[in-house]
């Protein structure tokens, strides 16, 4: 994605987390000078030009929980906590290519079962390109978005743009990914899901602009706000 490029307007979300798929290596971040920098960085990923980038601003601290099972791609756990603000946040990039049966949303299948129960010890956030989408579910394939939706309802955790919009799964009226960045290949497949109490402190969502976005990259940000 060349983060360092588009950083300048990802920042001017003022948000406290970006998770940033297809990201460089932090290395690569030089950023210009009128950027602000992160404060707390953690990247993952096999390619130094492509990874999966999580950002922290303010007084948030990130901590990679001792649990994290590398073999899933990329599905990363982390404790997150701002003052006396603690919670569970998995940063999904969902893509393995060498798992053939479940290279996208199946890695997220995989996790929930690997993280079972860590996402009942406390509050989780879920949040990254899924990569999927209720529309293209294989029926007779197990773990499909349908499969993982249902799963993390069971344990109270509930997407945030459909609860917002008051729409089913795969009935958005945004899409977050534009093929060849054209505006009529658009799909839904960015997805921020958060525990019942987060739910219940749901301020705003809202879904960047393809005009705004699309000179910039071929997704556009999937904003979550919580009071």
């Amino acid at each position: 994605m060349a983060f360092r490029k588009k950083a300048k307007y990802l920042v001017e979300q003022k948000a406290d987390i970006v998770i940033v798929p297809e990201c460089e290596c932090p290395e690569k971040l030089i950023f210009p000078e009128d950027v602000p920098k992160p404060d707390q960085v953690l990247w993952y990923g096999q390619n130094l030009n492509k990874g999966l980038g999580i950002f922290g601003y303010g007084k948030i601290k990130f901590k990679e929980l001792d649990c994290h099972n590398r073999k899933l791609k990329l599905v990363i756990p982390i404790e997150v906590t701002k003052g006396s603000m603690k919670f569970n946040l998995f940063a999904i990039w969902a893509n393995n290519v060498k798992d053939r049966k479940y290279q996208y949303v199946g890695q997220i299948w995989k996790a929930l079962k690997c993280y079972d129960n860590l996402l009942t010890e406390g509050p989780s956030i879920l949040a990254g390109d899924f990569n999927s989408n209720t529309i293209w579910d294989q029926p007779k394939r197990k773990g499909n978005h349908t499969h993982v939706v249902g799963k993390l309802r069971e344990k109270g955790i509930y997407s945030c743009y459909h609860t917002y919009y008051n729409c089913e799964q795969g009935k958005e009226v945004h899409d977050t990914l534009f093929m060849y960045r054209h505006n009529d290949k658009g799909y839904h497949i960015d997805y921020c899901f958060a525990s019942e109490n987060f739910i219940n402190n749901l301020i705003t969502v809202d879904v960047g602009d393809h005009r705004h976005w699309c000179q910039l990259s071929d997704h556009v940000p999937l904003s979550v706000t919580f009071g």
